[in-house]
């Protein structure tokens, strides 16, 4: 499969996710905001949290502070006022 063929198969929701404010390289941090919710689940304390995953996917705070807030966004409203994308 060539990346022109990819691409035109997820068109739609790659247009969709570009419209949201979706980052390409958002995915690369899925596993961190996992980690972070498991230990607010666990009952950490924000900012050890942010201390941990900082060390552990080698980020500065900042970086992980930024995510964290990206990954907390609300895309729902947003979402809705798309409707789909049909090209042939």
């Amino acid at each position: 499969m060539t990346l022109f063929e990819i691409l035109r198969f997820n068109r739609n929701m790659l247009g969709i996710m570009q419209e949201l404010g979706i980052r390409e390289d958002d995915y690369r941090y899925y596993p961190l905001y996992c980690d972070y919710l498991q230990m607010m689940r666990e009952g950490e304390k924000v900012t050890y949290i942010v201390a941990v995953l900082a060390e552990r996917y080698h980020l500065c705070e900042r970086k992980v502070y930024s995510l964290i807030r990206r990954y907390k966004t609300d895309c729902t409203k947003c979402a809705l006022l798309f409707e789909p994308i049909i090209c042939s």
